[in-house]
């Protein structure tokens, strides 16, 4: 059996991708954190289609294993925790915790 994640991603699935920070129209103090294989700002556009208000990026990595660092990101923030994937963080610390975490985690190349 398989542990899925709320995104479009399943952990075991996504050895290389992206860890995100995005921020949504209608919540200023609220971002969600996840990881998609596949671009983070194309991901943002087709949930922004899905929901009234837009969903913007703010923070973005592309890394080995992007859904084991949500999923630590999310471990930290677990008492921050507002609905499902959103926490109640400034951006700026959520952004700290991806890059902190990151380096724990091999970063790819962008060459």
């Amino acid at each position: 059996m398989t542990t899925h994640t709320n995104d479009h991603t399943n952990i075991k699935e996504v050895t290389y991708g992206n860890v995100y920070v995005m921020t949504h129209s209608f919540f200023s103090d609220v971002v969600k954190i996840g990881c998609t294989p596949s671009d983070p700002n194309e991901y943002a556009n087709t949930l922004s289609a899905k929901t009234p208000g837009e969903y913007k990026v703010v923070f973005s990595l592309q890394c080995a294993n992007p859904c084991k660092v949500k999923k630590q990101i999310r471990d930290y923030l677990n008492a921050k925790e507002y609905v499902n994937e959103f926490y109640q963080v400034p951006v700026e610390v959520a952004e700290n915790l991806l890059k902190r975490e990151t380096l724990r985690i091999p970063i790819l190349s962008k060459n």
